[in-house]
């Protein structure tokens, strides 16, 4: 199945009924966890959207992306992700999104949190990890605000973000970048944590829905690594992946 980007539209409108555009990480070491991420949107969004996978390789061959891995990036995409503004034209709002999550809300609820005041909104994690590798073996690095960037949303518009070009991003540090340097704290909006809900950090509450994840980030590593098939909540990523694939020959099989 290829990797271009697949626009979307399902049932309701945006404000200007323009898609909504969101940009996916993608690793090759998790083509299975962005399909599913990608499905899990899908099949719960109310609104018009515009779904397009980061793909390193794609952005080295269009020249856009050429910075030598560091030892600390545990995916592909640990940089650029902050092309995303320069990828939607510097134009509305989109979001950035890792492709280890997994979406059991509509995306519309997280438009609906939208504040034109801001530059970038994402969930201001205080997240200090205990292991010392994730995934498949990858290094569990600890910096400020972790897993801040790991969803956001952008005001591609806004000017401050203008500063997010190919060059910036190729050879910026992973401070700068990850930390948000080129932004003021009050730039910087808050959303609820239900919206990254970090597996084996951020926890549900008995009886208060208002803990219950609307997105599942599996960051530590998810039940498609086989170190973290028994993570928690991996049957629901599980259930989802099935439907994916059942849906996946379907479409094959016509």
């Amino acid at each position: 199945m290829s990797l271009c980007v697949r626009e979307v539209t399902a049932n309701g409108e945006t404000k200007d009924n323009k898609p909504f555009k969101i940009f996916v990480g993608y690793d090759p070491r998790e083509d299975l966890a962005y399909r599913v991420c990608h499905h899990s949107i899908l099949k719960r969004s109310s609104i018009p959207v515009k779904i397009t996978p980061i793909v390193q390789s794609d952005l080295r061959k269009s020249g856009l992306y050429w910075r030598e891995r560091g030892q600390t990036e545990s995916t592909e995409f640990s940089f650029s992700r902050f092309l995303t503004p320069y990828l939607a034209g510097f134009d509305g709002w989109a979001v950035f999104v890792d492709c280890d999550f997994l979406y059991l809300a509509d995306i519309k609820e997280l438009c609906d949190l939208i504040d034109d005041k801001y530059a970038i909104m994402c969930v201001h994690h205080d997240y200090t990890p205990k292991e010392t590798t994730k995934m498949d073996g990858a290094v569990q690095t600890v910096y400020p605000r972790k897993n801040w960037s790991s969803m956001v949303l952008y005001n591609c518009g806004h000017p401050k973000n203008k500063i997010l070009t190919p060059e910036v991003v190729n050879t910026q540090t992973g401070a700068f970048l990850h930390r948000f340097q080129w932004l003021e704290d009050e730039e910087i909006g808050s959303i609820p944590f239900v919206w990254n809900f970090l597996e084996g950090h951020n926890r549900v509450v008995e009886n208060d829905p208002t803990t219950f994840p609307k997105a599942i980030h599996y960051t530590r590593g998810g039940p498609w690594f086989e170190a973290w098939k028994h993570c928690e909540f991996a049957d629901l990523w599980l259930k989802e992946m099935e439907e994916y694939k059942n849906e996946s020959n379907k479409t094959v099989e016509k």
